[in-house]
Formats: structure tokens, C-alpha cells, sequence
């Protein structure tokens, strides 16, 4: 079994052979990102029972079409997700980008808008429960503190930490504090993708049929106090999305 050490070192050498093949050409970088936009999508809101198919997805986001007998609330978290997934990209492009409290909330807001507009990239203000775990999230009146410590963490480790490490840290942290109603773990995997993609990295999925493992890696490394199992889980998940990314490049 690799270290997380071996499974960072991969990675950044995959991340070398495909800077080797930048700069894309406009139209090929335009079709990646839509390539990325509608898989991300769609395997983000699959992990958390969204119904909808990639195909389905693609219908929505690239069509603007409708999917006749699914939830339209499936719908909303489809259409969302790309309007957040555009803001996530833009601001990780951004040279000096800065991760603030207002962009993380941004990223709710925009996924979360069609759904409960008076909700969207607000603090919670009760307590909520994450079914599946004994977890429970800090009480809400803690959340700004929390959220405010998060921000100012991100910021601090980016000269510290490996990006991959960063980017997990990041996202387990999110759903550790769980600030929003609903919409966390979207909001964290999208969270994790700023610092991805800022770092170089192309967008990373996680599997919905790798689920149990992520919730597995999660929950482990709360537990231990650990950040290496979850760390690893994203290592790997980079990797793959790395490999299809030298497929379609036909790297």
C-alpha cells in the first residue's frame, strides 16, 4: 500500500506531464472544463442521493433542458452546482487569489440559491446532525469563530503544507464544522478544488462507488485526530482524475 508521501509524489508527476501540454489551445481548454464541470457535477451531488445521470446532468447544464420525472430540487442542486463550479473556477485561476470566509460562502450561495434562497451562504443558526456518524457538529453560535479560523488556517498552511494536504485539510475541516443547513460536503469538495486548481492540479472528483471509502477516510481520520487517511483518499482521487486528464490529452 502506498504512503501518502508515494501517492503525493505521483501526483505531482503527473502534474508535470500535463503541464508539459499547456498552453491549450482556447477551444480545448473551454471543452475541458465543461468536460470537467458536468462529471464534477454530477459525481458530487451523486455522492449526497442526487438522482440525476451524467447524461441527465449534461442535459441540464449544457441544455438548459429539464429531466421529465425527477425531483426538480435534483434539478436546482445540478444547476447550481454550475454556476458554483464557474465562480470556483475563475477565483482559482487568479494569480493571488486569497480563500476568505466571503468566497467560501459565495460558493454556497451560488449552489444553494435555487434551492432555499434565504438559506444560501448563510451560518446556520440551529443545530444540525450528519446521519450515518456519532459526530456532532459545534453548536452554531461557534460557527463564525470556527469559519473565521478556518479561513485565516488555509492561508497560513498554504507555505506549509503540500497542496494536496492543503486541500484536504481544508475540505474535512468544512464538514467538521458543517457551518451551512445543507449543501456542506458540496460546499467542501468545491473548496478543495479552489486550492486544487490554484495549485496547478485539474478538478478532482470523488466517485460516488468510492463513497463508503470517503466516508470511511473521514470519519477515521476525526477520530485519530489524523489528517493522513483522508489526505491519502484525495492523493488518490487526484491521481485518477489526473489519468483522465492524460487520456483526453492523449498524454
Amino acid at each position: 500500500m502506498s504512503t501518502l508521501q508515494e501517492l503525493l509524489q505521483k501526483a505531482d508527476f503527473y502534474k508535470q506531464k500535463i503541464s508539459s501540454a499547456r498552453p491549450l489551445a482556447k477551444e480545448e481548454l473551454k471543452s475541458l472544463d465543461n468536460y470537467f464541470r458536468i462529471g464534477f457535477t454530477y459525481s458530487s451531488n451523486a455522492l449526497e442521493g442526487n438522482t440525476l445521470t451524467i447524461s441527465e446532468t449534461k442535459i441540464l447544464l449544457e441544455d438548459g433542458l429539464t429531466v421529465g420525472g425527477r425531483p426538480l430540487k435534483d434539478c436546482y442542486e445540478a444547476v447550481g452546482h454550475g454556476a458554483a463550479y464557474d465562480f470556483m473556477l475563475n477565483l482559482a485561476r487568479q494569480q493571488d487569489m486569497d480563500i476568505t470566509e466571503d468566497a467560501i460562502r459565495k460558493l454556497h450561495r451560488l449552489f444553494y440559491q435555487k434551492i432555499d434562497a434565504e438559506q444560501a451562504g448563510q451560518y446556520r443558526s440551529i443545530q444540525v446532525y450528519i446521519s450515518g456518524t456519532e459526530y456532532i457538529p459545534p453548536s452554531a453560535e461557534d460557527v463564525p469563530q470556527l469559519m473565521k479560523h478556518l479561513a485565516e488556517q488555509i492561508q497560513f498552511s498554504r507555505s506549509t503544507l503540500h497542496p494536496i494536504e492543503l486541500a484536504a485539510m481544508a475540505h474535512k475541516h468544512l464538514v467538521d464544522i458543517h457551518p451551512f443547513v445543507d449543501g456542506n460536503g458540496r460546499t467542501a469538495r468545491l473548496l478543495m478544488n479552489l486550492i486544487l486548481v490554484n495549485a496547478g492540479y485539474g478538478v478532482v472528483s470523488i466517485p460516488p462507488i468510492w463513497r463508503n471509502d470517503y466516508i470511511n477516510a473521514l470519519s477515521i481520520s476525526r477520530q485519530q485526530n489524523d489528517m493522513e487517511p483522508f489526505s491519502k483518499l484525495i492523493a488518490e482521487c487526484v491521481i485518477e482524475t489526473e489519468r483522465d486528464y492524460c487520456r483526453l490529452l492523449k498524454l
